[in-house]
């Protein structure tokens, strides 16, 4: 059984002693930047998700924002994303002056379709619409080969936003896609307190993230232009280093990869723990129906992040905001995932107010109740248990 938690978030890291064993010694060792166990991370990442290449960086956010720059995206071109999706999937587009594209979703599951791909392009007319980013909301995910079938007849490359996916085997070896973003934020499948990995089997693409994740500076010969100031007697000169483009600083120190490591180990684990707890979930919410129900697709290609629920409020006669209310008189944490991002004032004011049904039920009737591997089955019975309270009334 776990250990008690007297507040039951909606999500939280699993860390144990391996883990504090791991950073102590990071901190005790001759890097707390970026050094030697950035590298072990990134190739011991590539081994778990089956890539070729895995670059790892500061966030999410700035994996995606390095994954839509490695395509050479910019002004002029545009990018379909579905508006359900956390904020930094679209404004990693915006980052690069690109513009986006919103797609509906499928207003039971949230995520983006061939269908709602098909109509966003439509919408898009003769607008140079160059990537899509799929989004694997909630761990479920999107078709991809049928996905992909449409981003080749279109001319598209395809980003997975795979931040809620990890976990599940292959999810990174990119076979329908040019890359697949990950973040290990505390919440995620496993953590490395902040952090994010973009991987890929194209190694130009892997080469030119790794350079602008550190300023868009090399350090490689073979690539400097300005001779004179490079060489001396045809030796390059060890402390030289060039900026051919301007890039940023998202590099991700030693001290949190060493984190990453044991929390790698750690990810089937993990996930056979959200499984189960899922599982249980089911057993327990399935007298609710048709009040409520869970957001569910195939159980068996599923990453498990979230346990979302859809509930009719309207017809249950209760806002979502009293539902939430009580479950937090009863220790218990939720949150909605998320507010579709076309209805955000920055995207209304630049692109107008857009009509997409699909996104629309989905948010009116989602909530996220907690899921984590440090959940006992007590936990997750107390969860249930006052559920079917507020929702039976």
């Amino acid at each position: 059984m776990s250990k008690a938690i007297p507040f039951l978030p909606y999500g939280r890291q699993t860390i144990d002693e391996e883990d504090l064993a791991a950073v102590r010694s990071a901190m005790e060792a001759d890097y707390l930047t970026t050094g030697p166990t950035v590298d072990a991370f990134e190739a011991a990442f590539a081994a778990a998700t089956g890539a070729k290449h895995a670059v790892a960086c500061s966030s999410g956010t700035a994996a995606l924002h390095l994954a839509v720059d490695a395509l050479g995206l910019g002004p002029g071109d545009c990018v379909v994303v579905p508006t359900m999706t956390f904020l930094s999937t679209a404004n990693a587009v915006r980052m690069t002056g690109a513009e986006v594209i919103f797609a509906d979703v499928d207003g039971d599951t949230g995520l983006m379709t061939p269908a709602t791909l098909e109509a966003a392009l439509a919408r898009a007319g003769s607008l140079a619409v160059k990537a899509a980013i799929p989004v694997h909301l909630n761990g479920a995910l999107c078709d991809m080969p049928a996905l992909a079938a449409i981003a080749g007849r279109r001319g598209l490359s395809l980003i997975e936003d795979a931040c809620h996916a990890l976990g599940l085997p292959n999810i990174g070896a990119t076979p329908h896609s040019a890359l697949a973003c990950f973040s290990t934020h505390p919440v995620k499948a496993m953590t490395t307190a902040e952090g994010g990995v973009v991987t890929t089997a194209r190694p130009e693409l892997a080469r030119r993230m790794r350079s602008f994740r550190s300023h868009g500076m090399t350090r490689e010969p073979a690539a400097f232009k300005n001779k004179a100031l490079a060489f001396d007697n045809g030796e390059p000169n060890p402390w030289y280093y060039e900026m051919p483009a301007i890039g940023w600083n998202y590099r991700i120190p030693d001290v949190l990869c060493a984190l990453g490591l044991t929390q790698l180990r750690k990810l089937d684990g993990f996930w056979r723990r959200r499984r189960a707890i899922v599982a249980l979930y089911d057993q327990l919410m399935a007298p609710l129906a048709p009040r409520l129900k869970p957001v569910h697709t195939s159980a068996a290609v599923h990453g498990w992040h979230l346990y979302a629920v859809l509930i009719d409020f309207t017809r249950l006669g209760r806002s979502r905001r009293s539902v939430m209310a009580g479950l937090r008189e009863a220790g218990i944490g939720t949150q909605v995932h998320y507010i579709p991002v076309h209805r955000q004032p920055y995207y209304v004011r630049r692109y107008g107010n857009l009509d997409l049904t699909g996104a629309d039920a989905y948010y009116e009737r989602c909530l996220s109740i907690p899921m984590f591997p440090g959940m006992s089955d007590e936990d997750v019975a107390h969860v249930a248990s006052n559920l079917a309270k507020l929702v039976n009334g």
